[in-house]
């Protein structure tokens, strides 16, 4: 990281940072082209888990490269200046890099979408076996994940 001065280490600072965003952005390589797609994701300590429609790109192109990377951020606001030079940015955000696997098993789908409901309600929810048929999950295993903070 060019930035040290900007990196967060503490483990409870960056999972706080998560577990307050609401949208995760997935980067993945679609043949020789860079393919970003924003999700709804959850996460437990380990892992990204996000879902989708059983058929489009993204399926497609896990299907074929499972490297992904992924962006997080919680704040995005711009510091004024006098000077354009002298503008900066107030932010938190984590950038992540893992591998996603497919979840097949109804049981272990149920527990990744009670994973990603906890991200938005404290609410627990019923997944019917039709819906669950009809839902991609994914997995991703994080293998490594650097978190920068500015302005704060």
């Amino acid at each position: 990281m060019r930035r040290s001065d900007r990196e967060e280490k503490d483990q409870t600072v960056i999972n706080d940072i998560i577990n307050r965003s609401t949208v995760c952005r997935l980067g993945m390589v679609d043949g020789d082209k860079p393919y970003v797609v924003p999700v709804c994701f959850g996460y437990d300590g380990k892992c990204i888990y996000i879902h989708g429609a059983i058929k489009g790109r993204k399926i497609d192109v896990l299907q074929k490269n499972s490297n992904v990377c992924f962006e997080i951020d919680l704040i995005a606001d711009p510091i004024a200046a006098e000077n354009a030079c002298d503008w900066g940015m107030r932010y938190q955000s984590i950038i992540g890099f893992g591998k996603a696997t497919f979840i097949e098993s109804p049981d272990d789908k149920r527990e990744a979408l009670d994973v990603i409901m906890a991200q938005y309600s404290d609410k627990r929810y019923q997944f019917p076996d039709n819906m669950l048929k009809a839902t991609a999950v994914m997995k991703i295993e994080i293998e490594n994940m650097t978190c920068k903070q500015c302005g704060l």
